[in-house]
């Protein structure tokens, strides 16, 4: 019979350290045709992982160099991610970029938390 060995979980609360901000764009008041940003949808603590260095070589031939995955608590029906939202990480190594969500998936290996991939808006 095979001993049972306790595997921590890969991502726990406490690295949850870092503020984000989802939010979509709203269009601008007056005759002209646009959008000004930010109607503020949610706001989370999360853990910010950006592309491996063992995998930059296969970011770059897919153009995903400057993808980051964003894992954040499940918020359990207050928001639900999609591609038509936007985050904005607010830390000093990220100030001024803003994100588009590609993909929200949940986290098969701990349901708790939502892994979102997002991508550098150009």
């Amino acid at each position: 019979m095979r001993e049972y060995e306790y595997k921590p979980p890969r991502v726990h609360s406490g690295e949850l350290r870092t503020p984000v901000i989802f939010y979509k764009y709203v269009p601008k008041e007056g005759p002209y045709p646009g959008e000004k940003e930010k109607k503020v949808l949610f706001k989370a603590w999360a853990k910010i992982d950006e592309v491996w260095l063992r995998d930059v070589e296969l970011a770059k031939s897919n153009g995903t160099l400057s993808d980051v995955t964003i894992i954040i608590r499940d918020p359990q029906g207050d928001y639900i991610p999609t591609n038509k939202h936007y985050v904005e990480i607010d830390a000093p190594e990220y100030k001024g970029k803003h994100y588009n969500i590609k993909e929200a998936q949940p986290n098969m290996q701990n349901k708790d938390f939502i892994n979102v991939i997002a991508e550098l808006r150009s």
